[in-house]
């Protein structure tokens, strides 16, 4: 039987960054608010996680600790992709306010005055964004170490968003809390948007090839049926190309060779599987592909070195954890309060 030609007009790319975002319980939220007074020194530890800021007004320097700077001036956003440690400042020599819990925000998103109350006055709002399945963290991976948007780069959406956060951390209010998540969410996929758009060619991974004609569908056929045995000849002929060039077109856009990006995707929907439902190991080896428990299980140890069954268990016991809430300022650090 054969195979009809996927023609690419039919794909939307953005659908499987919505699979993906949908899948990884994609997180996050406000967690400081500051208004700050020249001179002011902020300084923020290394997170296992993204950290992201606003500066809804004045101007700051941020440094990371390799040493780069950016010159950051009112409207733009920054997230701090792999959560290392960073200061903001309007003057170096400034007294630094160091964050020491930054994971313990508090239940009041009350203003926290730093620095003096000289003119200009700078105000910025801190959050983060959390992925709580490594196996997909991915999404987060392939964004460089700092990405700087700059304000109505896309078309207002994204400080329409960040202003109506700032607004809704201003004043206590109910289900302030969960408004806020839920607006750290929409923010997220707004970045992520906003990044994709200004990626040239063979930028971004997989992520950015999701847009392209031929490269795009094809991913959008292997996220779809991870279980089915591609090949390089059957994907190039559904999408349009013949096996060399869709194979060299593949590998440079998505940044590893097309069986590589299948097997990633099976162990991807495995862990998936393996955490969100009951089905036994053999039915869900099958499911990704595999004909065998012990074939699947060796390829899956390897790539997320523990066993499957294993996995199932710690996946479950790290998503009973609960964490404690409550933070406040005391001179010049954020100390957690019980």
């Amino acid at each position: 039987m054969l195979c009809p030609i996927v023609h690419p007009t039919n794909f939307g790319g953005m659908d499987i960054l919505a699979q993906v975002l949908d899948r990884v319980r994609l997180g996050g939220t406000l967690l400081f608010h500051f208004e700050l007074g020249h001179p002011w020194n902020l300084e923020l530890p290394a997170r296992p996680y993204a950290l992201f800021h606003y500066l809804s007004r004045g101007s700051a320097t941020l440094k990371l600790e390799q040493g780069q700077e950016i010159q950051m001036t009112e409207g733009d956003f920054v997230v701090i992709t792999r959560g290392e440690p960073h200061v903001f400042y309007s003057d170096r020599r400034a007294k630094p306010l160091r964050i020491m819990d930054i994971d313990r925000a508090s239940s009041r998103f009350g203003v926290i005055r730093h620095g003096s109350r000289a003119k200009p006055l700078s105000t910025m709002i801190c959050g983060n964004f959390t992925v709580s399945r490594p196996s997909f963290g991915s999404v987060l991976e392939l964004l460089p170490p700092v990405l700087l948007l700059k304000p109505n780069a896309d078309g207002g959406w994204l400080e329409a968003i960040l202003r109506r956060m700032v607004s809704e951390s201003a004043h206590e209010r109910p289900g302030q809390r969960v408004a806020l998540s839920r607006l750290t969410e929409v923010l997220f996929v707004e970045a992520l948007r906003s990044w994709i758009a200004s990626l040239s060619p063979g930028q971004g991974g997989w992520l950015g090839a999701i847009s392209d004609p031929h490269i795009g569908p094809a991913l959008k056929l292997i996220h779809e049926n991870p279980e089915r045995p591609w090949t390089l000849s059957d994907l190039g002929h559904r999408v349009g190309l013949g096996r060399s060039v869709f194979s060299a077109r593949f590998t440079k856009l998505v940044g590893q060779s097309m069986h590589r990006y299948v097997i990633e995707r099976r162990m991807a929907e495995a862990a998936f599987l393996l955490e969100t439902s009951d089905e036994p190991i053999a039915r869900i080896a099958s499911q990704v592909g595999y004909e065998t428990a012990a074939a699947f299980s060796k390829l899956f140890h390897r790539h997320h070195g523990m066993s499957p069954g294993r996995y199932r268990a710690a996946q479950r016991l790290d998503g009973s954890q609960g964490q404690p809430h409550g933070s406040e300022v005391h001179g010049s650090e954020v100390k957690v309060s019980d």
